[in-house]
């Protein structure tokens, strides 16, 4: 537990595939006491197809993620979130990010209806932090963890979300925003990495603030 107070109650971790959402969820989980909150165990079951043809799969994909999703953020609502620190490895708007560069006009104009009905009655995050990393590393992350259903995913494709990642938090202004570059940073194995990354979690308050890694080497 660090020296430090939090000062958010409901923080979210959100970024493209492979940036350390849910390692990070975890580690402050410990570190703080907190509940961690992990998108829904049920796999999707158009995914493996989805990385192999997104222009056919993409519509159902997305759909069984949104509803999958907002059926876990339905339940978080009727808890009592303030009671104590909540940490979620999402956003609900991590689906509409997806959904941006895989579906067609005529599938996002539905699609927005759908997400824009479900996201109001949602609880918001009073805390997120965007974790960033550039593709190569992405990749590189993605194939050491081996998963079946991820070795369809290029470099091009984690171009594209990050980039729709980058746009959409360029423009957030909801709550309190930090934003992480995770690419050189090993804040499993390095404590000091660890300690500097959470201290700058605990203390960011409001606006938007960006944590820079400073190297030792």
């Amino acid at each position: 537990m660090s020296d430090l107070e939090l000062h958010h109650r409901y923080i979210a971790v959100d970024g493209p595939i492979g940036a350390g959402k849910t390692t990070l969820v975890k580690m402050l989980a410990e570190d703080l006491g907190g509940q961690p909150i992990f998108e829904p165990a049920e796999k999707n079951p158009f995914l493996g197809d989805f990385y192999k043809d997104r222009t056919r799969n993409a519509f159902k994909t997305q759909l069984f993620f949104l509803l999958n999703r907002y059926q876990q953020q339905v339940e978080l609502a009727q808890q009592d979130l303030f009671s104590n620190i909540t940490l979620c490895d999402y956003t609900f708007a991590k689906d509409l990010i997806f959904a941006q560069i895989n579906l067609n006009p005529d599938e996002m104009k539905l699609y927005e209806m759908i997400y824009t009905l479900l996201s109001a009655r949602l609880p918001k995050p009073d805390f997120v932090i965007y974790m960033q990393a550039n593709p190569k590393v992405l990749t590189e992350r993605i194939k050491m963890r081996g998963a079946t259903y991820e070795k369809g995913i290029t470099e091009d494709y984690l171009e594209m979300l990050t980039e729709a990642y980058n746009n959409y938090f360029f423009n957030y202004n909801e709550t309190p925003l930090l934003v992480v570059n995770s690419s050189d940073l090993d804040y499993v194995k390095n404590a000091q990495d660890w300690e500097d990354l959470k201290r700058a979690i605990l203390e960011h308050k409001q606006g938007t603030a960006h944590y820079h890694y400073v190297s030792r080497g």
